[in-house]
């Protein structure tokens, strides 16, 4: 049995792992690169395996660093199957097509800069072509806590990983010369007692353990006090005559602040004249998608789905689907909470929201969720005076709010202790994670409880004895 990593090694985007064992080649994730400068290039770039080879992709779940180079597998010869729950499965689409429409704008853009200089034009990764065909290669589904037999020698398990609707760590079992090994992938981890999903299932038994550390290295505020910082934000925003804006993932993080402001409404934690705006077509697909699933969520809250209660339509919620509609948004001077994608400010709607409203004092941006490096979101984190949008510079004055109690990833008392359910592996790979911004951290601590650790870089690869 062979292992190698080929993204998320030591850095937080572009999830990707080859274990190659009982006669086959199983990926698990194909994710994009985002957020450093150099990205481009890296994802244009070589997999570091041949992508006819390979017999199976496992996808963990629907975010982009996860899912976002399939298209490109498949337009490089990749012709196995790939395994998700169904949940993922539909959220993948969406997010596919949306990368892909965004790589078409940009491809467009930049070919009328390159044709004024004489140069060639710049073509997409892939385009919403590629991203159809692609997902023909999708199936079939698979329930949590359900064997899936991909050979004679090779099952695999998804089990509840707790971040996303759909998410799932994979536990692949191995019989070779009439012994047994079992791989775990963490994929991302959600936090337990989610107020949304239900908690993560970590599996038993582990020879092998590939781990996410996002926040290997700090703990979450208690979600009550992350309701009330974000409250609390609205409110003094609100009270100052400004606008708030939440740069917000589609998925999970969206549904979640949703959730809180329907909540903060109806307990009068904030005026029921509150005008909120969810300006993201995919987030808004996203919210229809939750609605369909209820079996992925706490007990509490598939309850009142079943009853036909519907728990992320705040009152005072609108809708933007269209380009003249978000356009319209930026006439508001005061009293709006506005949510846009994307959640690291890389590209979407939330760009030309910060840029109308950063400048202004009486204004907020609320951040809710991780923001990588290199990324326009951690440059207005880290405490940046002036940022640049659209190739304009623009001062910044609003206050700015990183509220991390709401982050989709399991902090460091969370992920020791998922691990720690998974028996006395052999070795733990931590991926997934800045390795000065918490992999480090997650490594000595996984070392003090006397476990082999080992941070593998882009590339490497061990053989599992």
């Amino acid at each position: 049995m062979r292992l190698s990593f080929h993204g998320a090694a030591q850095s937080v985007t572009g999830s990707c792992h080859l274990l190659e064992a009982g006669g086959l080649k199983i990926l698990v994730d194909c994710g994009m690169f985002q957020g450093a400068k150099h990205t481009d290039e890296e994802n244009a770039g070589a997999f570091g395996f041949e992508p006819s080879e390979i017999d199976y992709l496992l996808l963990t779940h629907a975010h982009l660093d996860h899912c976002g180079r399939i298209p490109l597998l498949v337009k490089r010869g990749f012709a196995g199957k790939i395994i998700s729950t169904a949940a993922t499965r539909e959220l993948t689409k969406l997010i596919l097509i949306d990368s892909a429409h965004i790589q078409e704008e940009d491809a467009m853009r930049a070919s009328r800069h390159q044709r004024r200089g004489g140069h060639e034009d710049i073509s997409p990764l892939y385009d919403q072509v590629d991203v159809l065909f692609a997902l023909d290669f999708f199936g079939p589904n698979v329930n949590y806590d359900e064997d899936f037999v991909l050979n004679g020698s090779v099952t695999v398990r998804f089990v509840n990983a707790g971040h996303i609707l759909g998410s799932a760590s994979v536990v692949v079992d191995v019989v070779e010369d009439g012994a047994k090994k079992r791989i775990a992938f963490s994929g991302d981890l959600g936090s337990p007692d989610h107020l949304i999903l239900s908690n993560s299932t970590p599996p038993s038994d582990c020879d092998y353990v590939v781990m996410e550390t996002t926040y290997g290295g700090r703990m979450h505020k208690d979600r009550e006090t992350s309701n009330m910082e974000l409250t609390d934000a609205i409110s003094q925003t609100i009270a100052r005559g400004g606008n708030v804006v939440i740069p917000t993932f589609a998925m999970e993080r969206t549904q979640e602040v949703l959730f809180h402001l329907k909540n903060a409404i109806e307990n009068d934690d904030l005026p029921k004249s509150l005008a909120i705006f969810l300006d993201s077509p995919m987030a808004i697909s996203a919210t229809e998608i939750f609605r369909r699933h209820a079996d992925g969520f706490s007990p509490e809250l598939r309850d009142a789905m079943r009853a036909g209660k519907h728990p992320f339509h705040p009152r005072g919620l609108r809708f933007t689907r269209q380009v003249a509609e978000s356009t319209a948004i930026n006439r508001i001077r005061g009293g709006a909470v506005i949510m846009a994608g994307s959640g690291m400010c890389t590209g979407g709607r939330v760009r030309h929201h910060i840029k109308h409203n950063i400048w202004r004092p009486e204004c907020s941006i609320v951040f809710v969720g991780f923001a990588a490096e290199g990324t326009l979101a951690r440059q207005i984190v880290d405490g940046a005076k002036r940022i640049r949008i659209s190739g304009e510079e623009i001062e910044v004055k609003a206050e700015i709010y990183t509220i991390n109690g709401f982050s989709a990833h399991a902090d460091q008392r969370e992920l020791l202790y998922w691990v720690s359910r998974t028996g006395k592996p052999k070795t733990v790979f931590l991926v997934h994670g800045d390795y000065d911004r918490g992999m480090s951290d997650m490594k000595a601590e996984l070392e003090k409880k006397g476990l082999t650790v080992e941070c593998p870089t882009l590339h490497s690869a061990v053989e599992l004895e």
